[in-house]
């Protein structure tokens, strides 16, 4: 751990500081999870051990729980598992995933230790477990919990006291990690990484995390996925300056996002964005033309509206109803059109989740239109180096590549690697995807700008995975008419 090291922050106890000048897109640190497992929901669907998505995974022939890609995934997670599978098995049921997480730690402790390896800074007997913090119901959920664990811990393993066991729920609680799939792009399982719990919150943070999976082609065990997270800095830092992350998504006003943290992290959050409520007028702006404003009844009445609605596309969302999805996002931007700015939080809302919906259904056209609308105003308030804003921005890439709109397209995907590249490195498989998107769209559109018909015949051919008939190019005053679909 050459490039940090740990200080007393005042009023925020320890913290992580940089020893040298780093610049953006340098890891600080990379970090393998001291423990992780897969959540309850996608244990069917997920490598126990690589955390990859697949359609066939291969059971467990003990616990018949655990699943793996194949025999060099099952041999990578053995060492963790072995215990595991030994406890199911008595137990004769599966704890949840909390509980699970748990004992791997506990496990992992009682044979090595509190620290495993030279660049673990901290215990995990000195991390933080905010027990004392909780509210009444969720401290009676924890000593569900506790309890559920003592049945499930075997006879055989060290005993440990209630303090401990609450220590490490505690721990998970506030402090665990999610993971995500081998693209990075749904979280699929929780982790616990103990130097990530030395960092603080800013709601403008300078530095962002994100899993690197490694190699999962790799046979050789020694080279395969180390499920690790890396720190990487967002912008320059200067030498002894604190490293902070974002706990919680920026997009959001700042009376929120600190109502947020003081629940889920135990802390009221002073960062300038929050003491100064930086872009809370962005946020919660509403449309002005020729210096005309609407009025207070009518952003009220608006405002509640666009609630009620949000309610209800969540709740189509979650059904599978999407074509009321699409109709409901349909009449709410209808209303907020003339009332809300396209940076207003519910408005933004509604574009994103209106502009993926349509995607899926192969509304393209319409899609691309909201995904441009949600990136532009993305742009005015997130960092430009946010890792939502570029998957965002890559995600609008391609709708609007899968429209037909090249110039468009390829400028996004464009941006979107740019912003990857920082957040995510190169060796990503996201970065591997947008670079080899990149390339695909900077070829199509130089045929476009050489020749817009060749370029949309060729498009039509491929689309309907026919091969290409070339009919006599047009001649008529209106060609520019038969480029774009309408």
């Amino acid at each position: 751990m050459e490039s940090v090291d740990v200080f007393d922050v005042p009023g925020k106890g320890r913290g992580l500081r940089t020893t040298k000048e780093v610049w953006a897109g340098d890891v600080l640190f990379a970090e393998p999870s001291f423990a992780a497992v897969v959540f309850d929901s996608m244990a069917e669907h997920v490598c126990h051990s690589c955390f990859r998505r697949q359609s066939k995974l291969h059971r467990c022939g003990q616990c018949k729980f655990a699943q793996y890609c194949n025999r060099t995934c099952q041999r990578q997670a053995w060492e963790e598992h072995k215990l595991e599978c030994a406890a199911i098995k008595a137990y004769g049921k599966v704890p949840n995933e909390n509980i699970r997480l748990a004992a791997r730690i506990l496990w992992r402790v009682d044979k090595e230790g509190g620290i495993v390896s030279d660049t673990q800074l901290i215990s995990i007997d000195d991390l933080e477990n905010h027990v004392s913090d909780l509210l009444p119901e969720d401290l009676k959920d924890l000593k569900v919990d506790v309890l559920t664990f003592l049945d499930y811990w075997p006879r055989y393993s060290k005993p440990h006291k209630v303090e401990d066991v609450s220590h490490v729920l505690g721990l998970i609680n506030c402090n665990g990690f999610s993971m995500s799939d081998h693209r990075g792009l749904n979280a699929v399982g929780v982790g616990l990484f103990p130097n990530l719990c030395l960092i603080n919150h800013d709601c403008w943070p300078n530095c962002t995390v994100i899993l690197n999976n490694g190699n999962q082609t790799a046979v050789n065990t020694l080279f395969h996925t180390q499920r690790r997270i890396e720190l990487r800095a967002l912008g320059k830092i200067n030498t002894g300056e604190e490293l902070t992350v974002a706990y919680v998504d920026f997009l959001n006003v700042s009376s929120e996002r600190q109502l947020q943290l003081k629940q889920q992290y135990f802390f009221d959050c002073s960062c300038k964005h929050c003491t100064e409520h930086i872009k809370d007028d962005l946020m919660m702006a509403v449309k002005e033309a020729d210096d005309n404003k609407p009025s207070e009844e009518e952003v009220k009445e608006v405002t509640e509206y666009s609630l009620k609605m949000l309610e209800k596309i969540e709740k189509a969302r979650v059904e599978g109803d999407y074509h009321e999805v699409v109709k409901t996002c349909r009449e709410c931007l209808e209303k907020q059109e003339k009332v809300l700015a396209d940076t207003h939080l519910y408005m933004l809302r509604v574009l994103s989740t209106a502009s993926e919906v349509l995607s899926y259904l192969q509304f393209i056209d319409e899609a691309a239109t909201y995904s441009r609308r949600m990136v532009e105003g993305y742009m005015k308030l997130y960092h430009p180096n946010n890792a939502a804003l570029g998957m965002a921005t890559m995600r609008a890439g391609v709708t609007h590549w899968q429209a037909g709109l090249i110039e468009v397209g390829h400028s996004m995907i464009c941006k979107a690697y740019g912003i990857i590249m920082i957040t995510h490195g190169p060796t990503h498989p996201i970065t591997q995807d947008l670079e080899a998107m990149r390339r695909q769209t900077e070829m199509e559109m130089r045929m476009f700008q050489q020749n817009e018909y060749v370029y949309h015949s060729m498009r039509e051919a491929a689309l309907k995975n026919q091969p290409m008939t070339m009919r006599p190019e047009p001649v008529e005053e209106g060609i520019k008419n038969l480029f774009r679909r309408k």
